[in-house]
């Protein structure tokens, strides 16, 4: 099983692209993307855990299709703010709000993302193996940015205690972790950030500025080539595609799609719209 999806699904600047605009009455935005995608990264948990009333909420949402599969960013509290030691409290928080798509199988993956100056220190490994044991409940996949942890003696913990390892495109920066198709649990794990140079480090860049990338279809392949690899060796694979300024993400993420499935896919009429080059060939108008 492979799915494929965009990172979050409520941005202003998707309105009038993924979104009509001015939306119609009891529009909801979450619902429409489940129709042509089958995952959703929830990444607002990562600014702080949703609340259980909120995630059961999401999964009503998502009925409408049987296949569909939330995966979600753990609190930052424990992968960036590390100056001083978590909570019983905090646990307690972030347990909370992802318990309800476990409990209701539509969790795929608990996604624990740490920035490029997570280090492989002594202090750092410390640090991530108190966290992985504290969400072991959950189907954990690890993200870092930083090739020091690219050893063997990482990648063969995460096999012996059952963690993804996530594939990353990012910019390639020194000492940046590159391109790959490890699989180190039954869940295989793709994420694609875009590669915008100009603004991957550049402190004054807005959120919107780092993830403004479109690929082209040449760049994805390689991609489809290493998701195939992932898949023979999973369970479940998932390909998550982050650039989502103005919707870049779902063109991007319709189009491995569609070089997936060797078929045309159906896409938001917005989309098709205002990318009709990029996805020529790719996907087709909703006509409804």
């Amino acid at each position: 099983m492979i799915r494929v999806g965009p990172a979050g699904w409520d941005y202003k600047d998707w309105a009038g692209i993924a979104y009509p605009s001015p939306p119609p009455p009891e529009f909801d935005r979450l619902a429409w993307i489940a129709r042509f995608f089958d995952t959703i990264e929830i990444n607002s948990s990562f600014y702080g855990p949703p609340a259980a009333a909120t995630a059961r909420k999401w999964v009503t949402r998502v009925a409408g299709n049987p296949d569909f599969t939330f995966t979600a960013k753990l609190w930052r509290r424990f992968t960036h703010e590390r100056k001083t030691a978590f909570t019983r409290a905090e646990i307690r928080e972030a347990c909370a709000g992802i318990g309800p798509l476990h409990d209701q199988g539509r969790l795929g993956a608990l996604l624990l993302q740490f920035p490029w100056s997570f280090r492989r220190t002594d202090e750092n490994r410390q640090w991530l193996d108190d966290v992985t044991r504290t969400f072991a409940r959950f189907p954990q996949v690890i993200e870092v940015r930083h090739a020091s942890w690219n050893v063997p003696d990482f990648y063969e913990e995460l096999v012996e205690r059952g963690i993804g390892f996530v594939n990353i495109d990012q910019p390639l920066f020194r000492q940046s972790i590159g391109p790959s198709s490890r699989v180190t649990s039954q869940v295989g794990y793709v994420r694609v950030h875009g590669r915008n140079y100009a603004d991957w480090f550049r402190k004054d860049a807005g959120v919107e500025a780092r993830y403004d990338y479109l690929y082209p279809p040449e760049e994805l392949e390689p991609w489809v080539k290493r998701t195939r690899e992932i898949a023979k060796a999973t369970r479940e694979t998932y390909v998550i595609t982050n650039n989502h300024y103005r919707a870049q993400a779902l063109v991007n993420a319709l189009m491995l799609e569609s070089m997936l499935t060797k078929r045309k896919v159906e896409a938001p009429p917005g989309v098709v719209e205002q990318y009709p080059d990029e996805l020529k060939g790719f996907a087709r108008p909703a006509k409804d």
